[in-house]
């Protein structure tokens, strides 16, 4: 495929995206229940004869376009799960399942790579490879991912593409960066144990909720003192729960949160300097505490090698490319990463509100755009990489 690539994108098809993705946010199903999903694009791609491909997964689906040629395989992601939300838009296509909702904009991505492979399969005989189209569940749960490269879909591939659509970014533009653009997501639980006791006599116990109290306070410090001011973390303490009455102390207190990195050797001192700060100060206070780690996704860091290729694709495309400021939410994307270089790129949605809110909404004349990046993005690196 050469830089000839049309840029033409059809009204027809164009309306076609946008039903696509209608039926798919009013139809929502959530982290590993994404078996209508599932059957609705194997449906679509069928209708273009594109051909599936046979792997052992409970939910979502693989496909090619290409391999008439000899070359390369690279990979497209789509993400196709919703999110436990009760939608707020008002929208005449709203979500028809109560409490469900494509509040994060996984039903653009996948209508968009739909329209894709719609776009590569009409150039079939002119790539020089096979791309690989990944519909991948449960991306909400950090597991989808890793279930893809379990059951063989990254095998052979050389280079793997995906996006997140991003609200604050008009509609036109989409965000490329080498390094990090998504950050790891780990989450803990700290479970502190003291004595109980009668409220009216505290002397008799040890007190978990004071020592609670003083383990978030002094978790504010890890960041501040031993981060440095050019380098990047959170962390959330979210929930603590203690106690059943108000007359007594209980035995126990719980801590939940999040950490949040964009490198890997700041995760690792991070989560260390929270493990001596907890047992520290419950020590302090006469308590124990016990550390759960709940391992997210690594950061999603940028191949340096494909970001030039991806930036080209975008201006050939006829969009503009910017720099995005790094996002602090988590995507198992980087867990491709982990296997293959990738590249990983904010598409501007003009949306009024951020992902995971009850009336997030996007623009769709972002579809067509989003499905010709792809498709040329594809085609140039099956060229690159031969």
């Amino acid at each position: 495929m050469s830089d000839e690539w049309p840029v033409d994108f059809t009204q027809d098809l164009q309306q076609q995206l946008i039903a696509i993705r209608r039926r798919l946010h009013q139809y929502p199903e959530l982290s590993h229940e994404e078996y209508e999903t599932t059957a609705a694009i194997r449906r679509w791609l069928e209708e273009a004869d594109i051909r599936i491909c046979s792997y052992e997964l409970k939910t979502g689906i693989v496909a090619e376009v290409g391999g008439l040629l000899p070359g390369p395989i690279v990979a497209i992601r789509a993400d196709i799960d919703a999110l436990p939300i009760q939608e707020e838009t008002g929208l005449p296509f709203a979500s028809l399942a109560a409490g469900k909702m494509h509040a994060c904009g996984h039903d653009f991505h996948t209508a968009a790579v739909v329209g894709a492979a719609l776009l590569l399969k009409q150039h079939e005989d002119r790539l020089r490879g096979t791309v690989r189209l990944l519909f991948q569940p449960a991306e909400e749960k950090a597991k989808g991912a890793r279930a893809l490269i379990q059951a063989g879909a990254l095998d052979g591939v050389s280079a793997i593409f995906g996006m997140h659509n991003k609200p604050d970014l008009p509609v036109g533009t989409v965000g490329i960066k080498e390094g990090a653009i998504m950050a790891a997501a780990d989450g803990f639980v700290v479970e502190i144990t003291g004595l109980g006791s009668h409220a009216a006599v505290p002397e008799a116990g040890i007190d978990p909720i004071v020592a609670a109290a003083h383990i978030v306070t002094a978790l504010q410090s890890v960041v501040s003192r031993n981060i440095g001011p050019l380098q990047s973390a959170v962390i959330s303490v979210t929930q603590l729960h203690s106690g059943t009455t108000w007359n007594v102390i209980p035995e126990k207190a719980v801590l939940d949160g999040t950490i949040r990195t964009f490198d890997e050797h700041v995760r690792a001192h991070v989560l260390e300097r929270f493990r001596e700060v907890v047992q520290g100060v419950a020590a302090a206070y006469g308590t124990t505490a016990e550390i759960r780690w709940i391992q997210g996704p690594p950061p999603v860091i940028n191949d340096a090698s494909l970001v030039p290729l991806a930036l080209a694709a975008a201006e050939e495309s006829g969009l503009r490319a910017v720099e995005p400021v790094p996002s602090p939410a988590g995507e198992d994307f980087a867990w491709y990463q982990r296997e293959v270089p990738g590249v990983f790129v904010f598409m501007g949605t003009s949306g009024s509100r951020e992902w995971h809110h009850p009336a997030f909404d996007l623009d769709e004349a972002a579809l067509a755009p989003s499905a010709r990046f792809f498709a040329h993005l594809a085609g140039k690196a099956l060229l690159e990489l031969s």
